[in-house]
């Protein structure tokens, strides 16, 4: 896997993937930015939830449970002093299903995320708390 992140003006830059897709990143004001992309310590975070959340929903379909949704939610504390690592994630998954969905599964698939599929998540759990949770919500239907 390669990529590359070019430097624009003040604190934006651009990190382009190998596989053609980029996005900006950019800081806050007080540190010279625009605050127009996102942060790194956000990409982070962001790409540890993507990575599990991928996971939950490729493991559920296989399943072959009812899932009309899923989300995770993520919240992370960071250190006080730089570098201003993160200490704690939570990922709290919102599975959303019509009816039928098992409980069992959805835990199981959140289980194996976070223990044997999560290439993200579990190289941060190396130095991070990590906790997950999860949520299972019936469809109201329309009728």
């Amino acid at each position: 896997m390669k990529g590359r992140v070019k430097w624009v003006e003040n604190a934006m830059f651009l990190a382009q993937s190998e596989s053609g897709h980029a996005v900006v990143m950019d800081g806050p004001p007080e540190a010279g930015g625009l605050n127009l992309g996102l942060r790194p310590m956000e990409m982070v975070l962001l790409g540890a939830g993507g990575c599990s959340v991928f996971d939950v929903v490729s493991i559920l379909k296989k399943s072959r449970q009812p899932i009309t949704n899923c989300e995770v939610e993520l919240s992370a504390d960071r250190a006080e002093t730089v570098p201003k690592v993160f200490t704690k994630i939570n990922m709290n998954f919102i599975v959303t299903a019509k009816s039928g969905v098992k409980e069992a599964q959805v835990a199981r698939a959140v289980k194996l995320s976070a223990e044997k599929y999560c290439s993200a998540s579990i190289m941060l759990a190396h130095s991070v708390e990590i906790t997950h949770s999860y949520e299972i919500r019936l469809e109201k239907d329309n009728d």
